[in-house]
């Protein structure tokens, strides 16, 4: 997945704002809360998302993929895809989603209304 990919989908889901920081990474939140962080390094992307506790379980020992450094190192359920052969572009885009889903629906319920994230509940 390239950058304009990551941001291009970080950015169509609901209510998302970005900020590059943290050395030039592309951060992706929701109601102020980090879902998703990008960086490239010579064209190789580095993307972290938080993942529920089983798919935790599942992702951190595949080929590609680890713990995401500082963040599961304090307890976090974050994963780091980061080389070959990691997720397809596909199943990297249903993790964000999902992690994006995650972080939205640990917000305060008065957030999630104010964001339109309760719509359709």
């Amino acid at each position: 997945m390239t950058c304009d990919e990551f941001n291009a989908f970080c950015r169509s889901l609901p209510a998302t704002t970005t900020v590059v920081q943290w050395g030039g990474s592309h951060v992706w939140k929701v109601g102020g809360k980090v879902f998703a962080i990008g960086g490239w390094n010579d064209d190789e992307a580095r993307i972290t998302f938080k993942v529920s506790d089983i798919s935790y379980e599942v992702l951190r020992e595949q080929p590609g993929l680890r713990p995401a450094p500082y963040l599961a190192s304090r307890g976090l359920k974050w994963i780091q895809h980061f080389a070959k052969p990691g997720l397809s572009d596909d199943e990297l885009r249903d993790y964000l989603g999902e992690s994006h889903a995650i972080v939205a629906a640990g917000l305060p319920k008065a957030k999630r209304a104010q964001l339109g994230l309760d719509a359709g509940r």
